[in-house]
């Protein structure tokens, strides 16, 4: 067989295995699965069905690092053999044909299939999901999964695309069967695997709805997913197609890589997104919710042919939870969010580096913003039913399929006399943001109007715009009131104090924030007003205010703590560490129970927590000094944990630690005591630094 696969090598050329499509159409794919937490492993059994488009000797599964355990021996004229990254199926195929066949395999995946503590989930955006499950990296073949998934445990809930048909269990397994109804690109196959509890909804026009969360969250599902039905029920009128799935399903997990991803029918985003009802002020999922239920039209119903076209997923999915905010949060706020993007925008154009929406190497702001953009613009441009016209066209015309962006255009055209191609060359083809377009379609906003009377104000003297700026925090616009507020900051605090009081005096919360976030110190006059900021439904409010009195008033701090001891914050515990931080510090606090303070502290380095939680918690270990044994260790193991961003920041620190001898003799004395891949990691450090 070693000579089969040569042969297969050197007779199939790249360009070949990059054109499988034009070869066979995979059908679907059923698999029995179990995953095994303590080998952080995962075997399976694949029953595949599959027609060839030509006569062919041989076509392939992508499947990263997989040992095939055995083949089905019903269908012994069909072999399958194993490469490093795909299970070759051989036999004598012939065109338009449909062919079966069955084989085991396992796998360690050291991506896409990820172990956290007590939950077990995937994310296979892109290209990823033959790091678990033998499929197709190639997003133009779309297949129908039905998973049966097994895993030890009866408390755990196992949650998948499609529908849960069959659950069972034998004697501490769990098993659950999921059943798709229509095919999805490989990569929005999916499975989470932990301890939740969940809600059930039902949209209007009857779509089940499942909302899950920890047991210990059940207060925050309220908050977390409030909107949910709303956005639902809105981007199903608004898209003019009804949602094309059976279900919907949403489930937060810890150390996700990113916000969310919209696997078909079981989106999977990031606990930083469950809060209370003080945390729904600042962070909470109302966006994200509609960007990942939108994709489920725009890139899992229709989805690009190739990276060139990804602005018809992510724009989409950006404007359409853009609408569905204008819905909830009116046209201000819709306004708002536009301009914002539109400043990001201009700035990476000013700067040269403007992309064009069809480069397949732009960066996610264009993708997402200058995507979501280029639609709100050729929706003023052709009209809103000759858009809406268009957008049922195409989704109708390709569901199921796979879409390019002439695709779209095509619709457009269909659907208006009007002539779009200076559209398609200003917002498409070009890489430089149209900023005028933008600024004139901002300005049919009264309240954009407004605020940009207000914001061309900025480089005056602050005595002669007072009457303006006491307007503004007086409108109660959330937005005019805090650029009034910002305007107030580095200026002649005997100017300002009366402008300052008038916004704490304000009951609006983000322009009481603004004062918290912008203002340089707090003056004594200013004091029994500020102090009101720390009872602020708002954890940043309450975070940004502590610290600032505690620096500003040493004499009071005791009573700043006091008052604030009980307040966690956000999920990554944001006032609660703060807090220690400033209860570790301050000369004369409860000394007594300050070693208590720096254990906590500590402890929130370690593994137990999420990364979110961890990373603040290095910093403020950093910051006072406080580094023990344990405290390096958990921040070697953060160095290699599966989260980049977390992984780096941890390395960064780490570097600088062992710039100290005795740190670096500590690390390199205990070396064989780290798992494998820390020692891996450490080794090479320890080789280069």
């Amino acid at each position: 067989m070693r000579q089969i696969l040569i042969l297969l090598f050197f007779f199939y050329p790249i360009g070949g295995i990059a054109q499988q499509t034009d070869v066979v159409d995979f059908l679907e794919i059923r698999a029995n699965l179990t995953v095994i937490p303590f080998q952080k492993s995962i075997e399976g059994g694949i029953h595949l069905k599959f027609r060839t488009l030509k006569d062919v000797d041989s076509v392939y599964l992508d499947a990263v690092n997989m040992e095939k355990t055995s083949l089905d021996i019903d269908y012994q004229s069909v072999k399958v053999e194993t490469s490093n990254d795909k299970f070759w199926i051989i036999g004598k195929f012939k065109k338009n044909q449909e062919y079966k066949t069955s084989f085991s395999y396992q796998a360690y995946p050291q991506q896409t299939l990820y172990f956290t503590d007590d939950q077990i989930w995937t994310q296979g955006q892109g290209k990823y999901t033959s790091h678990w499950l033998p499929s197709i990296d190639d997003m133009n073949d779309k297949i129908e999964f039905d998973l049966n998934i097994a895993v030890q445990g009866r408390e755990n809930e196992i949650i998948s695309n499609g529908t849960l048909a069959n659950m069972q269990f034998a004697g501490d397994m769990k098993a659950a069967e999921y059943q798709m109804n229509h095919p999805m690109s490989s990569y929005l196959a999916a499975l989470v695997i932990g301890d939740f509890r969940k809600k059930e909804i039902t949209s209007a026009s009857g779509i089940p709805i499942e909302l899950y969360y920890k047991p210990e969250d059940s207060l925050k599902a309220e908050p977390t997913y409030r909107y949910t039905k709303e956005i639902f029920d809105f981007l199903e009128t608004e898209i003019g197609i009804p949602y094309p799935w059976q279900n919907y399903k949403q489930v937060p997990v810890r150390d996700f890589l990113y916000a969310g991803m919209e696997n078909t029918t079981a989106t999977i985003f990031s606990e930083a997104f469950v809060v209370d009802s003080i945390g729904f002020n600042d962070r909470n999922y109302v966006n994200v919710n509609a960007h990942e239920l939108a994709h489920h039209w725009f890139g899992n119903l229709v989805t690009e042919t190739s990276g060139s076209h990804h602005w018809l997923q992510e724009g989409f999915a950006t404007y359409y939870a853009h609408l569905a905010e204008k819905e909830l949060f009116g046209d201000d706020y819709f306004y708002w969010m536009l301009y914002q993007s539109a400043e990001q925008l201009k700035e990476l154009s000013d700067a040269g580096k403007g992309e064009s929406l069809l480069n397949p190497e732009a960066s996610s702001l264009t993708f997402y913003e200058k995507g979501a953009w280029a639609l709100h613009i050729l929706r003023e441009l052709i009209g809103d039913d000759a858009f809406k016209s268009a957008i049922r066209s195409y989704l109708e015309k390709y569901k199921y399929r796979n879409v390019s962006t002439e695709d779209f255009l095509a619709e457009v055209r269909a659907s208006t006399a009007i002539d779009i191609s200076q559209w398609e060359a200003d917002w498409l083809n070009q890489s430089a943001f149209k900023a005028m377009q933008a600024f004139n379609s901002l300005s049919k906003s009264d309240f954009m109007d407004r605020y940009f009377q207000v914001s061309s104000l900025r480089s005056g003297p602050v005595s002669q715009k007072i009457d303006a700026l006491r307007n503004a925090i007086e409108s109660n616009n959330d937005f005019i009131g805090q650029e009034a507020v910002y305007q107030l900051s580095g200026e002649d605090r005997f100017v300002t104090h009366f402008l300052y009081e008038k916004a704490l005096d304000s009951d609006n919360l983000y322009i009481r924030q603004a004062v918290a976030v912008s203002m340089d110190g707090v003056s004594e006059r200013l004091k029994e007003k500020y102090e009101g900021l720390l009872h602020d439904k708002s954890y940043l409010t309450i975070e940004t205010a502590l610290y600032n009195l505690w620096s500003s008033f040493p004499d009071d701090r005791e009573r700043y703590l006091n008052d604030t001891e009980r307040i966690i914050g956000f999920q990554d515990k944001n006032v609660r560490q703060l807090w220690l931080a400033l209860a570790i510090i301050t000369e004369g606090y409860r000394t007594n129970e300050k070693t208590d303070f720096v254990k906590e502290l500590r402890n929130y380095t370690g593994s137990d927590y999420s990364f979110e939680i961890r990373q603040k918690a290095f910093n403020y270990i950093n910051d006072l000094g406080l580094y023990d044994d344990v405290v390096i260790d958990n921040l070697i193991q953060a160095s290699v944990h599966h989260n980049w961003r977390f992984r780096n920041a941890s390395r960064k620190m780490l570097s600088g630690k062992m710039k100290d001898s005795d740190i670096r003799e500590t690390i390199e004395a205990k070396l064989d005591q780290f798992s494998e891949k820390e020692k891996q990691f450490l080794n090479s450090k320890l080789k280069t630094e």
